[in-house]
């Protein structure tokens, strides 16, 4: 998964942010949220896709404590996991 975000706003604490990943759809977006905000340092987690003829998705993440671009990438990173779990599940049980 390649997944590219930037800040978006001028946030003066790094434990709430807004991430704007430029290829972020529904489909990332919920899965991401999904994982995230079972997190116990996370207070708030969501997303928005503002218009659906562009393709930014907009990810908010507030947290106790922890810096927000850290759970972030823990959370892309359990994500992938997560896929590549998925599909050496899939080929193991399917395909031989």
């Amino acid at each position: 998964m390649n997944l590219i975000a930037e800040l978006a706003g001028d946030e003066k604490s790094e434990k709430s942010r807004t991430f704007v990943f430029s290829e972020g759809g529904h489909t990332v977006g919920n899965a991401l949220r999904s994982i995230v905000s079972r997190y116990p340092e996370v207070l708030f987690c969501g997303y928005t896709v503002p218009h659906p003829a562009e393709a930014n998705m907009h990810f908010r993440i507030q947290t106790s404590g922890v810096r927000a671009v850290d759970v972030l990438r823990r959370g892309i990173e359990d994500l992938e996991k997560l896929c590549d779990h998925t599909i050496n599940t899939f080929q193991v049980n399917w395909l031989m």
